[in-house]
């Protein structure tokens, strides 16, 4: 029997997550995974343990990327509030592109993750508090630039940013209005613009 080739643990995980992405934990079956990522059961089990174990693999590199794309956009602006903005701004498109999906994987994961799974749960609300914390820093930032009051809440209105952004990705699923979705995110840095205003 000839051997299996060996795999390269990037394309895996890549392929793992756009199809976890695109059709979640529970209804992405082992011979789904197998058949994407050309893998025997026994190789897949060896390199990730189980499916658990890969889920949580392509939750880490989702995650990561999106904390380093904020994380540059917020190191390269000289304006921190702004590169906040561009941020919302850049979640206006209903375009796919590469994407499998339009909505967050993060988030879509923890609508479907119960309670009774709570380590599994536990790993997704893990990367939420991550980005926050980037969102928080991000604001702390900016009113450290005098780009908000001093007195301005930065933990809460990163609160309200992942809301936003989030939410954001979920409207993106539903709607179909390229300029519907533009004006609503134009809406919502607009928020930010005046509490900058207001510094």
């Amino acid at each position: 029997m000839p051997r299996e080739p060996a795999y390269d643990r990037d394309v895996a995980l890549n392929t793992a997550m756009s199809l976890f992405w695109a059709k979640g934990y529970h209804t992405t079956s082992m011979r789904d995974l197998e058949l994407a990522l050309k893998m025997r059961p026994g190789s897949i089990y060896a390199a990730f343990h189980n499916k658990e174990g890969l889920f949580r693999a392509t939750l880490e590199l989702y995650a990561k990327r999106m904390e380093a794309d904020l994380s540059r956009q917020i190191e390269e602006s000289a304006s921190p509030l702004g590169a906040l903005q561009r941020y919302l701004l850049s979640l206006g498109g209903l375009e796919r592109c590469e994407k499998p999906s339009t909505a967050c994987m993060l988030v879509k994961s923890l609508l479907e993750i119960h309670e009774d799974q709570p380590e599994l749960r536990d790993v997704v609300l893990g990367h939420l508090e991550c980005v926050r914390r980037l969102l928080a820093e991000g604001f702390e930032k900016a009113r450290l630039a005098g780009e908000l009051p001093m007195d301005v809440d930065t933990d809460r209105l990163a609160r309200r940013m992942q809301t936003y952004v989030f939410g954001l990705k979920i409207q993106a699923q539903r709607e179909t209005d390229p300029a519907a979705m533009q004006h609503l995110v134009q809406d919502l840095a607009d928020e930010f613009a005046r509490l900058g205003h207001a510094a």
